[in-house]
């Protein structure tokens, strides 16, 4: 478990230089391919965290259902990480293990982020979501 923390934080500090130099259409290599990949994760956090914080917003009068899911939230988190970290001792041996992780991240957070907007932000009514359902490419 320190390896993968200890080998993710290492590939994020070479992230940080390429950040000026890299055009993720045509990534060819190992670090441009995985720092695209984490470009996409940050995108996918951002936008969950949006809708995490609007469905927060939504229910602030009632303190149990902003506890519920805050606690949903954690074991989704704790999920999240294991199963993606599952992930990275699959392709342990690979150079395709970074990528490989952060893609298993991108697409749980992008399948949280619906969740969010389907439970939290929608109606059962004909009325408008509090927020626009997200795209549906984002969950590929």
């Amino acid at each position: 478990m320190v390896k993968v923390i200890t080998f993710l934080i290492m590939s994020v500090c070479s992230f940080t230089a390429m950040a000026t130099s890299v055009d993720c259409d045509k990534a060819v290599n190992t670090l441009e391919i995985n720092y695209c990949a984490k470009v996409e994760l940050d995108k996918a956090e951002a936008k969950m965290q949006l809708y995490l914080n609007k469905s927060i917003a939504q229910y602030t009068a009632d303190t149990s259902v902003v506890e519920s899911i805050n606690i949903a939230q954690s074991a989704w988190q704790s999920y999240s990480k294991s199963q993606c970290d599952s992930v990275f001792t699959l392709f342990r041996d690979g150079t395709m293990r970074v990528m490989m992780t952060l893609s298993c991240r991108t697409k749980l957070t992008q399948q949280r982020t619906h969740e969010l907007w389907a439970q939290y932000l929608t109606y059962m009514d004909s009325a408008e979501p509090v927020l626009p359902e997200p795209h549906t490419s984002d969950l590929t």
